[in-house]
């Protein structure tokens, strides 16, 4: 069986959380530290290390088959790639940012203005749509010391945690657009069979990185109340326990919906309550 490709960042913010996730669904490669391509021992796969803005193109052009990269780079590089699935890390948003102190008080302040990034096809496009005339300054790399250097009134980059843009005494002024690392894949390579297993291992585990197993003791009088809140994957499951008229529940939750609901499982009569993280969810 030949092998696929998947083109994953060879370092950076991306490139852990993609090792890790494809660990997780399973596959055993090594090396990858020190090589540009490794191949999976168990599965028809082979791993590129490559630039994130390398690897759109790559994908495109068949190079790849599969690629991990963040929105903002494919929609920079302007690509035609199929999308397969949003992997939910490497959350970021590319902003507009304006010297503290400007004030501006609506995007059509910045008229007139000059905004330096490294994402000019985005920033443009963002431009156009919202019917602004500024100069764009393209700049690759320390995009906010641009505006301290005269070289521009405001920026357009990436922000995480904000933390950048307060050192060089910036404030955020306008999202521009909200990004995470996806899967990508070259036109048509959905249908291929192996790409098909690989992307149900990873929807398993990304299932389950949302969700938590969660077993709770309750008076049965009770049970109907607790299946309400809890409706499992499928449905939960109900053990009778040893203490008449008592029973134990088993099911799935999303952790965001645990912690919304258990005030209000305890106020039903759960005890016991015993939360565990699940490796896998297949469904």
């Amino acid at each position: 069986m030949k092998a696929l490709k998947i083109a994953i960042q060879k370092s950076g913010r991306l490139n852990e959380k993609s090792v890790a996730l494809l660990k997780n669904c399973g596959l055993n490669f090594e090396n990858y530290k020190s090589s540009l391509i490794t191949s999976v021992n168990n599965f028809p796969l082979e791993i590129l290390f490559l630039r994130d803005d390398d690897i759109p193109e790559y994908v495109q052009d068949g190079i790849a088959d599969l690629g991990i990269v963040g929105e903002n780079v494919i929609q920079e590089k302007e690509v035609d790639v199929e999308y397969l699935q949003k992997l939910g890390f490497g959350k970021c948003t590319l902003k507009i940012a304006i010297p503290k102190g400007k004030n501006y008080q609506s995007l059509q302040e910045l008229n007139g203005k000059s905004i330096a990034t490294s994402n000019p096809v985005i920033l443009q496009k963002f431009l156009t749509e919202n019917k602004i005339d500024a100069s764009i300054r393209t700049i690759s790399g320390s995009v906010e010391i641009s505006p301290g250097l005269g070289l521009s009134d405001a920026i357009c980059d990436i922000v995480s945690t904000g933390g950048t843009l307060k050192s060089n005494g910036l404030e955020p002024f306008a999202d521009v657009l909200s990004s995470q690392a996806v899967l990508i894949g070259k036109k048509d390579i959905k249908q291929d069979s192996i790409v098909e297993e690989l992307l149900q291992r990873i929807q398993s585990v990304l299932r389950a990185n949302e969700t938590k197993y969660v077993v709770l003791n309750v008076e049965r009088k009770n049970l109907p109340s607790i299946l309400n809140l809890l409706p499992g994957v499928k449905s939960p499951t109900v053990i009778p326990l040893a203490e008449e008229g008592w029973v134990a529940v088993h099911t799935v939750i999303s952790e965001q919906d645990f912690w919304e609901k258990i005030n209000t499982l305890k106020s039903f009569g759960a005890q016991g309550i015993v939360v565990m993280p699940i490796e896998k969810i297949i469904v």
